[in-house]
């Protein structure tokens, strides 16, 4: 790719790659360049880091990960979202879909993993159920019958009662990076009672 077209992508959301998404809150659009003091308040904010790397992000940590939801638009035809307040236009956070090649047990190759984090002023308010709903209607016509999992620590209530209203079950807890996560799954073509978690490496049926 030509580094203009590189350039114009970044700074403008990768036009014509990434679709843009409204409900009745909320506008999803592809990153920009000058979403980078947004992004790196949110990724420095240690209540949003608590269960999400355990730490907040350093500057160049949070610049590399927007490069990357870029990236994946231009290599793989979908990645993540800016979630933001459709009357007010104010940066709330981010979602949406990625390969990250992650190694852990068991793999989770070939099934996009989707992901959320809404700034803590934007919390407790039914946003990330709403946003997510909004990426997974997307999806579904993207990807097709396609199973999508996240990855999300135990510990974190409020993510997991998102993942579940979304229809996502845990199938399986493991170790990442040192840390206990659960993984979850949600298939579009069917509807699963939620279970109990499983001991690590343990699947849920």
């Amino acid at each position: 790719m030509p580094l203009k077209r590189q350039l114009t992508s970044l700074s403008s959301g990768a036009p014509g790659l990434v679709p843009v998404l409204e409900t009745e809150r909320l506008r999803l659009r592809g990153h920009r360049a000058e979403d980078f003091p947004a992004c790196l308040a949110l990724w420095t904010d240690p209540e949003v880091t608590r269960f999400i790397g355990g730490r907040p992000s350093t500057q160049e940590e949070v610049w590399s990960r927007l490069l990357r939801y870029v990236g994946h638009w231009d290599l793989l035809g979908y990645g993540y979202w800016v979630i933001e307040d459709k009357e007010t236009g104010a940066f709330l956070g981010e979602t949406g879909f990625a390969d990250f090649r992650r190694t852990i047990e068991p793999p989770i190759d070939g099934q996009p993993e989707i992901g959320w984090v809404l700034a803590p002023s934007a919390q407790g308010r039914g946003l990330a159920t709403e946003a997510v709903q909004a990426v997974l209607k997307w999806g579904d016509a993207h990807f097709g019958p396609v199973p999508t999992v996240c990855l999300i620590a135990p510990e974190n209530t409020p993510s997991l009662r998102v993942a579940e209203k979304c229809d996502y079950r845990p199938f399986v807890r493991a170790t990442y990076r040192e840390g206990i996560t659960l993984l979850m799954r949600r298939d579009p073509a069917k509807s699963e009672t939620v279970q109990p978690a499983a001991e690590i490496g343990q699947r849920i049926p």
